[in-house]
């Protein structure tokens, strides 16, 4: 190849390395539940729950204003045959038809009671024909205007206002979701703590691991020295490499777990997988006293489910009062008045047929009237009953579900403080073996160095300090999780003394 061709090859392919690089994130434990409260798919799913149940509620509340419905029909057309009875003979069949055009407009106001004013505008032009069939089929046709305006006024009585009770309902649905959507972002927070210290747990491996082959190979290193001055025999140099293949072999498992811990934990927070994270900590933590009667008192204030329960007794009371009034007395009073006019001139343009139809709102009486009905099922073989005692019983069990959510409450916040209690202890405890660990290897380095050990016994004491910061590791992540779970058991938080339902990084309205 040309030294030319390099000259142009090699820049285009550092320019290729540079536009296709994976960008790279570092992220610390407080940006992940960043994102996660705001990327991630749980609680994208969750809030468009939430905002469906939104506009449902919006739905109902929109109820109780005033709509205006229109209506066009341009044109509406239609023939067919007419029977026509005859007491003196037999039926005659007639064709008829009809081009209509026109428009219908309804305003109608609800009532706080539940019933309704509604004014109608009714106006079309139409052209009617009739064929008869007794008259050898002569035809008959007229134009004419229909002008109507009309009020009409309808009110239930002696039942439940059906508007209020379709609001409630609403609202208590929306509550319900309000509630399960913030009860379901503590949830993610505990998740992404797990995901976040799974992650610097496979993390701190491949750091082990690192570790470790370094050592390995840095008693290889000595051991050949060693073996070339006949101060130890050759097996030792042979353990040396089998130790530092072994770590070999344990580095690249850790790696390969470290690539499936990344791409769970961004699919869990919702970053894309091809891009690269890091992860910013350390294993500094801060002890705090937990009260237990103080634990207990927060959770049984705080805790969704509890105000979960509550609403779902609410909403079952509404369907035992909808089963109840599957027998109860029913009340209809209505009332109409309108005035129509009709144009009489039979023929002609479209105002004046119109105008014929104005004038002849005068001459024509009113369409009035009033009706009050009542209605009462006197004998439904037991249906009415049936159904109430079916949603009692649902009743019964909606508040048995909360009496048994408070003792559970109780339980899980029992469980959780002695958790934190002994996960503090026992992370006390491996913080002091691992600082003794570290002490004795560096001693036993020293020791082996000068001949007073064999790479044996140099090689027990790697894994034995590699075990007890595992072990570290294991009771620091133990101990976080127990606190995060402490966070979401109680919805309080110890440390600031206060309420994590007030947190800042809980969503109430939509992140951008």
């Amino acid at each position: 190849m040309s030294k030319h061709k390099i000259f142009w090859i090699l820049p285009m392919l550092l320019l290729s390395q540079t536009l296709f690089a994976q960008p790279s994130r570092t992220l610390t434990y407080n940006e992940a539940i960043h994102i996660a409260l705001g990327q991630s798919y749980t609680v994208k799913s969750y809030m468009e729950d939430k905002q469906a149940m939104q506009h449902y509620f919006n739905f109902y509340k929109a109820q109780f204003k005033p709509r205006i419905d229109f209506s066009l029909f341009a044109p509406e057309w239609n023939e067919n045959v007419q029977t026509i009875q005859r007491t003196d003979g037999l039926p005659v069949y007639n064709s008829g038809g009809s081009f209509r055009v026109g428009s219908d407009l309804k305003f109608t106001i609800i009532l706080p009671t539940g019933g309704n004013f509604a004014l109608r505008g009714l106006a079309y032009q139409e052209n009617v024909k009739s064929t008869l069939a007794l008259q050898n089929y002569r035809e008959l046709k007229t134009d004419q205007a229909y002008t109507s305006l009309s009020l009409s006024f309808n009110q239930p009585l002696f039942t439940k206002n059906l508007l209020k009770e379709n609001l409630n309902q609403a609202r208590h649905d929306f509550e319900l979701t309000s509630a399960s959507f913030t009860r379901a972002q503590m949830d993610i927070i505990y998740d992404v703590t797990q995901g976040f210290y799974a992650l610097y747990r496979a993390t701190r491996q491949v750091e082990i691991a690192k570790e470790k082959l370094k050592n390995a190979n840095e008693a290889l290193r000595i051991s050949r020295l060693k073996a070339g001055t006949g101060r130890i025999p050759e097996g030792d140099v042979l353990i040396s490499e089998v130790d530092v293949a072994t770590d070999e072999a344990n580095l690249s498992a850790a790696q390969g777990a470290l690539q499936r811990e990344k791409d769970s934990f961004k699919q869990l927070i919702g970053l894309n997988l091809n891009e690269e994270i890091n992860l910013v900590t350390d294993l500094q933590y801060e002890t705090f006293a937990v009260d237990l009667k103080k634990a207990i008192d927060e959770a049984l204030r705080h805790r969704l489910e509890l105000t979960e329960s509550d609403l779902r007794i609410k909403l079952q009371q509404i369907k035992l009062d909808q089963a109840r009034r599957v027998r109860e007395l029913r009340g209809d009073i209505t009332a109409y008045y309108d005035i129509t006019g009709v144009s009489t001139l039979g023929t002609g343009s479209t105002q004046a047929l119109f105008n014929s139809s104005f004038d002849n709102f005068v001459d024509r009486p009113p369409n009035r009237g009033v009706t009050f009905s009542l209605s009462y099922p006197v004998f439904d073989w037991g249906r009415g009953s049936a159904r109430v005692q079916q949603e009692k019983a649902t009743l019964r069990r909606r508040k048995l579900d909360k009496d048994n959510t408070t003792v559970t409450i109780e339980r899980q916040v029992r469980d959780v403080v002695r958790s934190v209690d002994e996960a503090k202890n026992r992370l006390q405890i491996h913080e002091k073996n691992q600082q003794v660990s570290q002490r004795s290897y560096e001693i036993s380095r020293l020791r082996f160095e000068n001949g007073d050990i064999t790479s044996q016994e140099l090689s027990r004491e790697q894994e034995r300090l590699a075990s007890t910061q595992l072990d570290y590791l294991g009771a620091f992540i133990t101990y976080q999780l127990a606190v995060a779970d402490l966070k979401r058991r109680t919805l309080w938080d110890f440390k600031q003394n206060r309420s994590y339902l007030k947190d800042e990084y809980l969503q109430t309205t939509d992140r951008q």
